[in-house]
């Protein structure tokens, strides 16, 4: 039974991931035993300031004192969570905060007045171990309800330059590695404009649309990187995280709005969208609002809220919807133009020429999988010094998927999708009729 008891808090260790950075975090009329807050990857000059304030504790009923030693903070790194884990099933230790494999920070028994309601608690300790530490709070008083602010600070000091770093250890590279490749897509829209201009006679409204993607994408790097700067100098974005939301959400509901279009062959096939392709686009819209929602909320309320988990769910079966959904408009391209190559000779020379839907298809299967599984396979099995080829990966799949959408259904004067002369539709009939000789 207590194992079972011990697997929620386990499993919790491993899913809540956030943003490091000084934090800001109130708790209300909360018995959870166990709160996790920041987590940070220090180096071997790391540092914690912890300050709680308006601290209000509610015990479950008329009784002793609580011993307010089995409440506070600590630092802990997964390997040691485990270890903890298994000194409570053992029955070793009833408390976390009794165990020898964490870092303490600092305990409710604190030298002053017990009879006070209201008190305040602040430390600073230095974090000697490079290692990724998760700051928790543990209440192992069954049903004490407690209520507090708690203002964390983390981050490494860098001696060389003796300045601060707030982002963990294995993101501090992020905001050069975001600014390049902004720099990639700032270019990849230079050439993109240069390739509309000269191949202006076969341009379609569709390509318009691509480089209004491409954009988008490269303001959506430029405001993570700045993000991301302003965090490891100051510890705060200082604003920047709105416009990076805001153009994440608009840069997501414009890529898949571009997978559909291209999908379904708006602007190359034909000039309009039929009632199934619209119904797509209603539905992956208001999806992708509520997954920027989701993620929003992920990111900036921190893994002390209660629902926070529930959100990550959201998230995770929105992306997935919105991933499916976009598939679809392909499926029933290629559907059609098979159904009609089996009676039409122009339909056949069609199939063959748009075996590119084909492989588009393919690919955007390849770039959601690896995107959503594989990046997050690489990020759980890597060291925490190296969170930063997380990114890498994931960047290098879109960028290669915008390369590979933009290479194949650029402008031609003799569009791949529609150049039928008449002797390959009359060897595209030849070859109909002769099928259905065969087949009676």
């Amino acid at each position: 039974m207590k194992s079972l008891f011990l697997l929620p808090l386990f499993l919790t260790f491993f899913l809540y991931t956030i943003r490091a950075e000084i934090r800001f975090s109130e708790i209300h009329s909360d018995s959870r035993s166990t709160i996790l807050f920041d987590e940070f990857g220090f180096t071997h000059s790391g540092y914690l300031n912890l300050t709680v304030t308006d601290i209000s504790l509610m015990p479950p009923g008329p009784g002793p004192e609580p011993d307010l030693s089995f409440v506070g903070f600590f630092l802990c790194t997964q390997d040691s969570w485990l270890h903890v884990l298994e000194q409570l099933q053992e029955g070793e230790i009833q408390c976390f905060l009794q165990s020898s494999s964490i870092i303490p920070v600092l305990t409710f028994n604190h030298p002053q007045n017990p009879t006070q309601p209201t008190r305040n608690l602040n430390t600073s300790i230095k974090v000697s171990e490079s290692n990724l530490f998760t700051l928790v709070f543990a209440n192992c008083i069954p049903n004490l309800k407690v209520s507090m602010n708690v203002h964390s600070v983390m981050y490494n000091f860098i001696p060389k330059t003796t300045t601060f770093d707030f982002l963990s250890a294995g993101k501090t590279s992020l905001p050069s590695i975001y600014f390049i490749f902004f720099l990639i897509y700032l270019f990849l829209g230079a050439v993109w404009i240069r390739t509309l201009y000269k191949k202006r006679l076969s341009v379609h409204r569709i390509h318009f649309f691509m480089l209004a993607v491409v954009i988008l994408k490269a303001f959506n790097l430029l405001f993570e990187a700045e993000d991301k700067s302003y965090i490891k100098r100051t510890g705060s974005a200082h604003g920047w995280d709105v416009l990076f939301y805001i153009f994440s959400f608009l840069k997501g509901i414009t890529l898949f709005i571009l997978i559909v279009l291209i999908g379904t062959g708006w602007s190359f096939l034909k000039p309009y969208l039929q009632d199934k392709e619209k119904k797509v686009l209603i539905v992956v819209i208001p999806l992708q609002v509520v997954s920027n929602i989701a993620q929003v909320v992920i990111d900036e309320a921190g893994p002390f809220g209660e629902n926070l988990y529930t959100w990550k769910q959201v998230f995770l079966v929105v992306d997935i919807i919105c991933c499916c959904a976009v598939l679809f408009p392909i499926v029933w391209s290629i559907k059609k133009l098979r159904e009609a190559a089996r009676t039409d000779g122009k339909a056949a020379v069609n199939l063959m020429k748009l075996t590119l839907f084909r492989h588009y298809y393919v690919v955007v299967i390849c770039y959601i999988y690896f995107t959503r599984v594989v990046v997050y396979a690489l990020e759980s099995i890597t060291s925490y010094k190296y969170e930063w080829t997380g990114v890498v990966a994931s960047e290098l799949a879109t960028l290669g998927f915008y390369v590979f959408t933009g290479y194949n259904f650029r402008p031609k004067m003799h569009n791949p999708y529609l150049a039928i002369d008449d002797e390959e539709e009359e060897a595209a009939a030849e070859a109909l009729k002769l099928d259905d000789e065969f087949e009676l």
